[in-house]
């Protein structure tokens, strides 16, 4: 099934080209939201952008006509004379060698000097040396807390941070979102046996401004890549259906696209699928200083707000075992993930409406609803598979004649023939794959941008998580298999899900395995997005639309 997913060349584009439209973003973006661009505005929009007027009002149109993200305006394929991308690959890595080593040094130099230096190397490397404006424009992008830091010195930023040594405070919605993950301080049992299969993980984001909490998820799972694609996609929707699917009864306007998410230096919020997807939806993604975590102290304000709740709850850990003393708990526990996802819909709902000290004893949802009435509607996600495609786990692979195989699991659709037709001169294809559910990937179409849903090539296979493919693929190891196939790879997940079930009374680990593939079948039974329906089969197991993928 082919569907608009993602505009186009988001992962093919080259770097230079991408960070053209990044930076046009950066300009443009603000200018389509005016009723009308003056002619004052354009010329100081083409002026820093290199541009003609002219050209300024063209990108303003492709970026009304278009989705309001970076890609509307990537550089045509000529990228050729004005308002193209003036500088080569070779030249933007002189630049930025330059002003690493050169420019955020405490010997302070000029952007004269700098534009030498830079002069000196690119014609020793026959290359044409960029323009002093081209060269003041990037480092009038650097971060000014790290290069007043790196040329002066601490005591001279202090006066960039808050007191306290935190960021500057901001105003504005969303204009700063703040997240983390942690284990959360309860046992959570399985739906069958309501037995215990340990700790969730809680992703929670928070936004400075207002203090209020646009978005979270509840995982079985450790923290991942994923799991703040998760975070990032909840926050960014209309939560009305969300809460209706969960049977909750609470106001939760909070939504929204945030502008900047500051983040810790952790590997999940460091990949590229993040990098990209933020660039492509205008977010910026900005880090805390290393070894100070005071940097994040709302969101971790927030996590202990969220955990003493969660002290009230049957089977909590509380947060040492001092705390929890002689307390039992998993004898005590009682509550499933879907049961402890709903009591923190509503935790977190109660949470907005009380007084904050940070916001002067106002409440959350009074300031977001002052601030949401002055600044209007919000940048929000219609589409959330899209959003949060754009987001998910980035693999490339060749493709063949009989579609793509990914861990040796073939994956097949019908949107496939064209590409297949002109395979030879395409080279590897980007593919996004969802950890929890492979049953399907995403194929990004090299030309219209557009990701197509492929699935399995064999309908019957059953819906399985990464980690039990993973899990299968290192038991077959075990065994002597040089070489895997895919019906050996199935066979060894049924067989592992039947030790599995069989365990599940005894074993702690063998219920939440037990639970993390339930949901997939159970999510499953609720429809396909396949074309036909597979051979009748009792055991037969169809995978559920993306759209509906249960949060697990």
């Amino acid at each position: 099934m082919a569907g608009n997913l993602s505009d186009r060349g988001v992962l093919t584009t080259a770097e230079a080209d991408w960070q053209t439209a990044v930076r046009r973003a950066e300009v443009i973006g603000p200018l389509a939201q005016l009723d009308r661009v003056s002619v004052p505005v354009a010329d100081e929009a083409a002026a820093r952008l290199e541009v003609t007027q002219r050209q300024v009002y063209a990108l303003v149109k492709r970026w009304r006509d278009g989705e309001g993200v970076a890609s509307d305006l990537l550089p045509g394929r000529s990228s050729g004379g004005r308002g193209g991308e003036r500088l080569s690959g070779e030249v933007e890595a002189i630049v930025r060698r330059v002003l690493r080593s050169r420019y955020l040094s405490r010997q302070r130099r000029s952007v004269a000097v700098i534009c030498r230096e830079i002069d000196r190397e690119c014609k020793m490397a026959g290359l044409r040396p960029p323009s002093r404006s081209s060269v003041a424009r990037r480092i009038g992008k650097l971060d000014p807390i790290k290069t007043t830091t790196a040329r002066e010195g601490q005591n001279a930023a202090r006066s960039l941070r808050a007191a306290g040594g935190a960021a500057p405070p901001v105003e504005g919605l969303l204009a700063r979102v703040q997240m983390d993950h942690t284990p959360a301080d309860v046992i959570v049992v399985d739906e069958f046996h309501r037995l215990p299969i340990g700790r969730p993980y809680v992703t929670a984001a928070i936004d400075e401004a207002t203090r209020c909490v646009p978005g979270f998820v509840v995982t079985l799972e450790a923290p991942s890549a994923t799991s703040v694609g998760l975070c990032l996609a909840h926050m960014a929707i209309d939560k009305r259906p969300w809460l209706e699917r969960l049977g909750v009864e609470v106001v939760w306007p909070m939504s929204g696209k945030p502008r900047e998410l500051f983040v810790d230096n952790a590997s999940e919020f460091k990949s590229e699928a993040l990098r990209r997807g933020s660039e492509q939806h205008g977010i910026a993604v900005q880090y805390r200083p290393l070894g100070q975590p005071h940097f994040g102290g709302v969101i971790e304000r927030l996590v202990g707000t969220m955990m003493t709740m969660v002290h009230e709850l049957p089977g909590t850990t509380f947060s040492d075992t001092r705390s929890r003393r002689d307390y039992d708990s998993d004898a005590k526990a009682v509550l499933t993930l879907a049961e402890l996802q709903r009591w923190m819909t509503l935790a977190v709902a109660c949470y907005h409406g009380e007084p904050h000290e940070g916001l002067g004893g106002r409440t959350p949802a009074g300031v977001w609803a002052e601030k949401a009435a002055a600044a209007g509607a919000l940048p929000t996600v219609t589409n959330e598979t899209a959003f949060l495609v754009d987001f998910l786990p980035v693999e490339r692979r060749s493709l063949r004649r009989t579609g793509f195989v990914l861990d040796h699991v073939q994956y097949y659709s019908d949107a496939l023939k064209p590409l297949i037709a002109g395979r030879d001169g395409l080279g590897k294809v980007v593919l996004r794959r969802d950890p929890r559910d492979i049953s399907r990937i995403w194929a990004l179409h090299p030309e219209t941008g557009e990701y197509l849903e492929v699935p399995y090539r064999t309908w019957s296979r059953p819906a399985i998580s990464l980690w039990e493919q993973r899990a299968a693929t290192a038991r077959l190891r075990e065994q002597g298999r040089a070489e895997i196939d895919e019906s050996a790879l199935f066979a060894m997940v049924e067989q592992m899900r039947h030790i599995t079930d069989s365990a599940t009374k005894t074993s702690r680990k063998a219920r939440r395995n037990t639970e993390r593939h339930k949901r997939i079948r159970s999510s499953a039974r609720a429809g396909s997005s396949a074309p036909a329906p597979p051979p009748p089969d009792a055991a037969v197991v169809v995978a559920r639309p993306f759209e509906v993928i249960e949060q697990w």
